[in-house]
């Protein structure tokens, strides 16, 4: 018979060594490692419904230097990150900077998520066809969160794994613009 508290090691050690293998295995920032990553075609061709019930794909905001952000409510490094997102976006939106969360969850969560804790940028909702774009977009894991980084004419910059500070995010787009 297992010792619950050893069953709970052993699948916190996994957990462990799963963070560290994508850690390891992640592109680096401006490397072709994330160019090679992402499906073009189906990254800029899936649409996804906004807020408001309209199907967007990414290529509405082609031009400009994306920060597409997958994410859930339940996500708390998911959370973290998004008020930095937000002030970002004011930050630099006029410059051409463009953030789109693509919001993996049920609708309604994430609305009432949303209603309390509102950003800036445009969430489109993921639950249906978000996962067939977070692949295209390189998250061969699955894991959350996951941004990825388009500069403006399309191409990818980097792929990351994990909540991202304001001040990392910065040194990585303000090149860009």
């Amino acid at each position: 018979m297992k010792h619950p508290a050893l069953a709970g090691l052993g699948a916190g050690i996994a957990l462990a060594l799963f963070g560290v293998f994508a850690y390891q295995h992640l592109p680096s920032p401006g490397g072709s490692a994330a160019h090679d990553a992402v499906d073009h075609a189906r990254l800029w061709s899936i649409g996804l419904p906004g807020l408001d019930g309209r199907d967007l794909s990414l290529d509405h905001w082609r031009g400009k230097v994306l920060v597409v952000n997958f994410w859930a409510p339940w996500c708390g490094p998911c959370r973290a990150e998004m008020p930095g997102f937000d002030r970002l976006q004011q930050q630099f939106g006029a410059q051409g900077l463009q953030f789109v969360g693509i919001a993996l969850d049920a609708p309604d969560k994430v609305t009432a998520f949303l209603a309390d804790h509102p950003v800036s940028y445009p969430v489109l909702q993921g639950a249906v066809g978000g996962q067939e774009l977070a692949r295209a977009a390189g998250n061969r894991l699955g894991g959350l969160p996951y941004t990825l980084i388009l500069d403006r004419r399309g191409t990818p910059v980097a792929t990351l794994t994990g909540g991202l500070d304001e001040a990392r995010l910065e040194r990585l787009v303000r090149p860009l613009l």
